[in-house]
């Protein structure tokens, strides 16, 4: 089994060992009995599996979401549509197992971190593919991502040295933002998933959700050990039984579905390198980047490991790589999926092998599509029923951070009312930046990124500024308590 390796840049050699992850290990959390860090243990099948696929259950629907609305905005047909969703699974799969078994001393976090083509662009996405030429929206999009992701790949470095501003205080509150910040989602898939459907906010849709929503509940309460672990996937098995007698399981869509689809580098035409496009997306990956740094943070804290700069580097690093390399199949700027920290927090189930499965089983569904068809028999009723569990977790764990950030300080109070209030104003008035510069709406306009700047921002002000002091010719932070810790 796995064994302590030293942390990165320490000019140590590791430990002799059977298995060496280069994971770091200092102030690790609870280990197992055979002496494993719940983030390195490896499951046995019966247990493995079924925690794979509940991870692959919640993101499945928010992997294809890009490629679907974005490839319809540029005019694809069926075929292209399917060659498009196949490269985003595909592109998931390996950066999700980059992320989770690493490469290397420098590419990968290794911990049960999820990584896929993120929601967050597609609306600059969309504004670039509405003003370029017929035919040309893809091909301007892929030269955009390929330059995000190696501005990424130039920044990561930097943003892991920036941990140090990322006391709990401030973690303590993206987690928050980000769990308060999903759950529209989860709320307009209960209602159906799409606006524009005759039946969307349906009783029939709204019964789903909440007899998806009781299974859950029933099983963690009267369930025990692996039952309780697994109740997500109870209820999202059991939603999906309930909906085949209404016609809510589209059993169609296997039989439609082409066995195997690989993708080809620019399938869709070379990348073309509009300036207005790039900058754009660059101004996305600093939000995504931003978003990626919390989740590891938060993974960090949910799986009591240290996640210090040189995680968020190694972390950053892989997120830069996938989005070069997804750009060249056809695929988005990746981030990390904040719906997968919530499945770490419900279920309890730390091994970040569990994640490396579910990585591998995205490839494959990458690969043929009649397999990802399966997995996407689930009504988007059912899905939402499971994620108002699944988000609402991500806020707890937030909340929980924050009850040890020391609240009992007013200026830390002052810091986290401004800053959560700063993340619900996206979410309160969705036109509130409507008038701003499009940059400025691409920052803003995320309730996750503009609360974590403001938290950054205000805790410099409150617990930086003016208190650091000499002292023998060594720079000490006077920060009170409960404003974090200091990593020089």
């Amino acid at each position: 089994m796995a064994q302590p390796a030293q942390p990165e840049g320490d000019g140590k050699a590791p430990a002799p060992a059977v298995h060496t992850d280069h994971g770091d290990r200092t102030g690790d959390g609870d280990r197992t009995d055979h002496g494993v860090h719940p983030v390195d243990e490896k499951l046995r099948a019966s247990r493995l599996i079924p925690a794979a696929l509940q991870h692959i259950a919640a993101m499945y629907a928010g992997v294809v979401a890009p490629p679907l609305i974005i490839g319809q905005a540029c005019g694809l047909d069926s075929g292209g549509m399917t060659l498009l969703i196949a490269a985003s699974l595909f592109i998931a799969g390996l950066a999700t197992l980059l992320q989770t078994l690493g490469l290397g001393r420098f590419v990968g976090n290794r911990l049960p971190f999820v990584n896929a083509a993120s929601s967050a662009g597609i609306a600059p996405m969309l504004a670039i593919a509405g003003q370029a030429e017929p035919g040309h929206g893809l091909p301007t999009i892929t030269g955009a991502v390929m330059v995000a992701g190696l501005f990424c790949l130039l920044l990561g470095p930097f943003f892991g040295r920036l941990l140090r501003f990322f006391p709990p205080l401030v973690t303590g509150v993206v987690i928050t933002l980000i769990g308060v910040s999903l759950m529209p989602v989860p709320v307009e898939w209960a209602q159906g998933g799409d606006k524009q459907a005759a039946d969307f906010g349906s009783m029939p849709n709204l019964a789903l959700a909440a007899f998806t929503l009781a299974v859950i509940l029933v099983v963690q309460r009267f369930g025990r050990g692996f039952l309780r672990q697994v109740a997500l996937l109870v209820g999202l098995f059991a939603g999906t039984l309930a909906a085949v007698p209404f016609g809510k399981a589209d059993l169609g869509a296997i039989s439609e579905a082409p066995v195997a689809a690989i993708p080809q580098p620019f399938h869709f035409g070379a990348p073309e390198f509009q300036p207005a496009a790039i900058l754009s997306l660059c101004i996305v990956m600093l939000v995504l980047m931003t978003e990626s740094s919390a989740g590891m943070l938060a993974l960090g804290k949910i799986c009591e490991r240290d996640c210090d700069r040189h995680t968020i580097t190694r972390g950053l690093r892989t997120d830069g790589i996938a989005s070069v390399v997804g750009a060249v199949f056809g695929s988005f700027a990746t981030s990390a999926f904040a719906q997968n920290v919530g499945v770490v927090t419900l279920t309890k189930v730390r091994s970040r092998y569990v994640v490396a499965v579910a990585g591998g089983t995205l490839v494959i569904l990458g690969l043929f599509p009649v397999l990802g068809a399966v997995v996407n028999l689930v009504p988007m009723p059912v899905l939402g029923g499971a994620g108002i569990v699944l988000f609402g977790s991500i806020s707890v764990s937030g909340i929980r951070t924050l009850s040890e950030a020391g609240l009992d300080d007013s200026s830390n109070i002052i810091l986290v009312a401004v800053s959560l209030g700063a993340g619900i104003i996206p979410l309160a008035a969705p036109t509130f930046y409507e008038d701003f510069p499009a940059w400025a709406q691409t920052i803003l306009g995320s309730g996750i990124s503009a609360g974590a700047l403001v938290a950054v921002v205000l805790n410099l002000f409150f617990h930086h500024l003016g208190t650091r002091r000499k002292n023998g010719g060594a720079v000490l932070s006077a920060a009170p308590a409960g404003s974090g810790t200091q990593i020089s």
